[in-house]
């Protein structure tokens, strides 16, 4: 009989390229050490308890399903596990090998099966503090959700798909993943410059590497689209979207998202943004104006919204307008009537005991009036 030979991705992008982020601490000390408190950089992270939220204590490792159906969170002496039971009886169980989510609004895990890598049906939810079905499973307990090549193009700097194109589910090599959102993800691949900057000390402007700041605004909005710009249909392999190039030549935007009332807050700020006034009205905004990326801001909303005074102004007329809110807390906090947390449709899970999905609130990026939250905050934020 004929064997029919494999196709494999053609790649330009290999592990090789990539220096790690360890690398990147001799020179940029503080940053190193600022960006591991970021999302960016627990967005995918090897499995290990002080990282992860959910509880691993009797009373707090359960997540049931029906009565006799549960699964246990569980320490075992090979690591932590997830383990279905029924009626008492374990009938599997599965490793938390990789974390993927910062924690923030939830953590979901990975297994791995060989070379192959599997979600979990448990995953934890931050808004409730507690263990949940998995967004998306059903409901009942399954271990054999693959995890694709394109979830580990936003949640990790690189993996190495050893699978053949017509081969399913994806396969990877152990020891070629990158792991989070790390500085070559925005930089480029840094194997050329650290050996450069090796060799010549103190030498500047850096060699061999990309500096974001310098990017157009497509190019810099583009980078952060790849992850925040909701459905991407793949025109060719995971990985080969680098920082400064065209994502229009690696992928076909999904343009059925419409109108921002309709397009989800989670995994789409970029399609919210480009509805909004603030970004219609200039030619400079991106998403680097707002957020550093090198830094934990979450949360910072007196920081956030120094940023929007550098452009909304009273002298300049485009200040906020709203006579019974003070400065004073304008200047403070103008992102909760202006940027409002919504309710996500993507990202919702069933809690223990619960029929309906439980929804996540994120803060929207379509930027504009709400008159209805602006209302409602009056009477509680109102201050002389």
């Amino acid at each position: 009989k004929e064997t029919q030979t494999k196709q494999f991705e053609k790649r330009e992008v290999n592990f090789q390229q990539f220096s790690g982020s360890a690398s990147c601490r001799k020179c940029h000390q503080d940053i190193y050490e600022k960006h591991l408190l970021t999302g960016h950089h627990l967005t995918s992270i090897p499995a290990a308890e002080k990282y992860i939220k959910g509880s691993f204590e009797k009373g707090e490792n359960i997540f049931s399903f029906h009565p006799g159906l549960y699964v246990s969170m569980e320490r075992r002496d090979s690591g932590l596990y997830q383990a279905a039971f029924s009626q008492g009886v374990e009938k599997v169980a599965r490793r938390f090998d990789i974390i993927m989510g910062s924690g923030t609004k939830g953590q979901t895990f990975l297994a791995w099966q060989g070379n192959n890598l599997f979600q979990l049906p448990i995953t934890y939810f931050t808004q409730a503090d507690a263990w949940c079905n998995s967004p998306g499973f059903p409901d009942k307990v399954i271990f054999n959700r693959p995890a694709t090549v394109r979830c580990l193009e936003c949640h990790a700097t690189y993996a190495n798909k050893i699978s053949s194109i017509d081969e399913e589910p994806d396969a990877f090599d152990h020891k070629q993943i990158i792991y989070g959102v790390e500085c070559e993800k925005c930089h480029g691949e840094g194997d050329k410059h650290v050996l450069y900057e090796t060799e010549h000390p103190g030498e500047t402007p850096g060699k061999y590497i990309i500096n974001p700041g310098k990017l157009s605004r497509q190019q810099s909005l583009d980078l952060c689209a790849l992850c925040h710009g909701g459905r991407l249909s793949k025109t060719q392999p995971s990985f080969e979207f680098t920082v400064g190039k065209n994502l229009a030549d690696y992928f076909v935007k999904d343009t059925s998202g419409g109108p921002a009332n309709i397009i989800d807050v989670h995994g789409n700020q970029y399609g919210l943004l480009q509805q909004s006034k603030c970004f219609k009205n200039t030619s400079s905004l991106t998403c680097v104006t707002c957020h550093n990326t090198h830094e934990n801001e979450r949360g910072k909303l007196a920081l956030f919204s120094a940023r929007c005074m550098t452009c909304h102004k009273p002298e300049d007329h485009n200040f906020c307008k709203n006579t019974k809110v003070s400065k004073k807390l304008l200047k403070s906090n103008c992102i909760d009537c202006h940027m409002p947390k919504e309710p996500s449709m993507s990202v919702a899970v069933i809690l223990e005991g619960k029929q309906l999905p439980t929804p996540a609130l994120l803060r929207t990026h379509f930027i504009k009036v709400y008159s209805e939250i602006k209302k409602a905050a009056l009477p509680a934020t109102s201050i002389n």
